[in-house]
C-alpha cells in the first residue's frame, strides 16, 4: 500500500500526496471516491490519478479537513486510501 509523501496544509484542507502528480496524464476528483472517503472523514475529497500508459486510476491526493490536524490527516488518507484501492 502506498504511504503519504507529502502532508501540508493549504487553505481549508490537509493535502495528503501519495504519488507525484506529473506521472499522471489525467487527474480527477471522481465522485464514486467520495463515499469510502467521507466514510472515514467527513468533508474528504480523493484526487485520483491515471497515467497514459494505463487504465488504471491510482489515487494521487487526498484532502482532509484542516480542523483534523496535519498527522491524524495523515492516518486517515490512509485509510481511506487502503478502502479505495484494496
Amino acid at each position: 500500500m502506498a504511504s503519504p509523501t507529502k502532508v501540508e496544509t493549504e487553505d481549508e484542507y490537509v493535502h495528503v500526496r501519495f504519488r507525484d502528480p506529473d506521472q499522471f496524464e489525467t487527474i480527477r476528483t471522481p465522485d464514486w471516491a467520495e463515499k469510502p472517503a467521507r466514510s472515514v472523514s467527513d468533508g474528504s475529497e480523493v484526487r485520483m490519478g491515471k497515467a497514459a500508459d494505463s487504465d488504471d486510476w491510482k489515487v494521487e491526493t487526498v484532502l482532509i479537513q484542516k480542523e483534523v490536524g496535519e498527522d491524524k490527516a495523515a492516518e486517515q488518507a490512509e485509510e481511506i486510501v487502503e478502502k479505495i484501492e484494496s
